[in-house]
């Protein structure tokens, strides 16, 4: 018997038994790697994913090769890139990597299609999860066009570093985060150790400072 996974997604809760029973039954039940590309610029999208477990970072490049995280999609949610796509029936113009080891529900264009058209309540999961991302996307176009980097770069820290007062990433890593260049990072990251506030060594960086880091972080 196909897995009843419907119940994990909160705004299915209200389909009709018939509808419920559809997307179990025409559903599949994927498991993806962690460092798998799930898609990419030029693809079309043939399945659109509610992930089960783990998390999927989706990403552009511009053509001069710098990247940036556009947002990610945890278990409990579905890819607004994806749905854009399939509702426009457009190829994709970003990336989709998986984080960690993902499970996720493939549900057919061709049951997605038919399900948004006769179905209200699938109709609205689906817009429900589009317009919070798009609202999600804006305040990421926000921070990078009209928040200084040093501030967005001590929040992500704070984020990152945790209890243990120590991140593990790399200077490209970030710089793909906050939408920047690598050496705009490493400069920055540069004035911290300069004032003492961090410590850096190879993948790593040790808050010294946490409330001077802290203090920057609210600033905003």
């Amino acid at each position: 018997m196909p897995e009843n996974w419907i119940d994990r997604f909160a705004g299915l809760a209200a389909l009709a038994p018939d509808i419920r029973d559809t997307l179990i039954s025409q559903s599949a039940i994927v498991s993806v790697p962690k460092g798998t590309r799930i898609f990419g610029p030029g693809q079309s999208p043939e399945n659109l994913l509610l992930l089960l477990d783990g998390a999927v970072r989706v990403h552009q490049t511009s053509e001069q090769g710098r990247e940036i995280v556009l947002y990610r999609v945890a278990a409990g949610e579905s890819c607004v890139l994806t749905t854009a796509c399939m509702l426009a029936h457009e190829d994709y113009s970003a990336e989709g990597h998986a984080d960690t080891d993902v499970r996720a529900v493939a549900i057919p264009r061709k049951v997605f299609d038919d399900l948004v058209s006769r179905s209200i309540p699938f109709r609205n999961f689906v817009f429900a999860a589009y317009s919070q991302r798009i609202t999600d996307l804006f305040h990421v176009i926000e921070e990078i066009a009209f928040q200084r980097l040093d501030i967005r770069l001590a929040q992500r820290l704070r984020v990152l570093a945790g209890a243990e007062n120590e991140v593990r990433t790399t200077h490209q890593d970030l710089a793909v985060e906050l939408g920047s260049a690598r050496e705009v990072i490493s400069r920055q990251l540069q004035e911290f150790q300069r004032r003492g506030w961090i410590a850096q060594s190879r993948g790593r960086i040790e808050l010294l400072d946490p409330a001077a880091i802290a203090g920057l972080a609210e600033a905003a």
